[in-house]
């Protein structure tokens, strides 16, 4: 693979890439590596499924790459997670990103996991940590972290360390490129100004779109119908996209419309199947579909009505998932343990 190809498959479903010329060299140079944090809160769904599909692109591409499950941002923000469920909930993180990456096509076994509590309490990490927060002022952290950590009238520190520690995790895992979503944008250009002054070096960064909910605008996290959990059966994929927001020849804010551009058609384009869209005779009988340019062509000139894309779409979301739906209902205790107020 020369490093044109490795640079497409690398940057495909990319919302931003900064810069594009720095990537080409670090392709022309070997093979670069690249991380992507996750903090462990709020149980995954498939937005992050659409995000974590990448490494799969990337493992292709010749990059090492690494997944940070970072315990301690997720107390740091606002407590999202108590201090005493940061174990189990880690755990549950590393399972479900192992089914991602094994539903997208990839072995987890060549990610390399890592821990926030690994090494962000070394002294040389902590000492770094304690200049750089004497260097950055209240105001630059809290805009570099306003897309990601909680905001209130009262910020608490934690939320503030958050954004610095983000930098410090990029030079401590000795990582060329930072992978997100594009809300860790803030974050991710504090870094490129500030670590090469901290001893490491700006990272190429790489941004995912981050999908609408599927009742339009952004997704939420504590709105169950905005979102399709990875535990959800396929009983319960059906009712969330029959009753999502699709309206005829509309794009924009169309979740149903992004999950299938961003996640299904690129995980289905690695086994070589196809969508199947199934219509009565009388209305011209299936509709099958190998490319998402197709299908969406097809939604805007009113060929494919809402009524029949959902059940298509519902199905074929159910069978992306249903590997990591396996992986987690043969474990129950994951999460039962990560999230005892909802399981117990």
């Amino acid at each position: 693979m020369n490093t044109d190809e490795r640079l497409a498959l690398a940057t495909r479903h990319t919302q931003e890439v900064v810069t594009e010329d720095e990537l080409t060299a670090l392709f022309e140079s070997g093979s670069p590596s690249a991380y992507i944090g996750y903090a462990p809160t709020g149980e995954m769904h498939i937005g992050h499924f659409t995000t974590m599909r990448k490494l799969a692109d990337f493992l292709e591409a010749g990059m090492d790459v690494t997944v940070l499950i970072a315990d301690l941002h997720a107390h740091l923000d606002d407590e999202k997670s108590p201090f005493d469920l940061l174990d189990a909930r880690t755990e549950y993180y590393k399972e479900a990103i192992r089914g991602m990456i094994e539903a997208a096509g990839a072995d987890p076994a060549d990610v390399n996991f890592v821990r926030g509590t690994d090494f962000e309490l070394d002294e040389e990490y902590s000492l770094e940590l304690y200049r750089m927060a004497a260097e950055t002022t209240i105001s630059r952290a809290q805009r570099a972290g306003s897309e990601v950590v909680r905001e209130s009238d009262s910020p608490r520190l934690g939320g503030l360390l958050y954004p610095l520690m983000q930098t410090l995790d990029v030079d401590a895992l000795d990582a060329d490129i930072a992978y997100g979503g594009i809300d860790q944008r803030g974050i991710y250009m504090l870094s490129r100004e500030i670590l090469p002054d901290h001893g490491g070096e700006a990272p190429v960064c790489l941004f995912a779109p981050l999908l609408s909910g599927l009742t339009g605008g952004k997704m939420s996290a504590s709105d169950e119908s905005s979102k399709v959990n990875l535990n959800d059966a396929p009983e319960a994929v059906a009712d969330k996209i029959q009753q999502a927001y699709c309206p005829q020849g509309e794009v924009e804010d169309n979740g149903v419309l992004e999950y299938l551009e961003y996640l299904v058609f690129p995980v289905l384009e690695e086994s070589g199947e196809e969508i199947v869209v199934e219509r009565p005779d009388e209305y011209g009988g299936d509709l099958v579909y190998e490319e998402y340019e197709t299908l969406e062509a097809d939604f805007l000139s009113g060929e494919l009505h809402p009524a029949d894309l959902k059940p298509g779409a519902a199905s074929a979301i159910s069978d992306v998932i249903d590997p990591i739906r396996t992986r987690l209902d043969e474990q129950p205790s994951l999460l039962r343990e990560a999230y005892p107020e909802k399981y117990d």
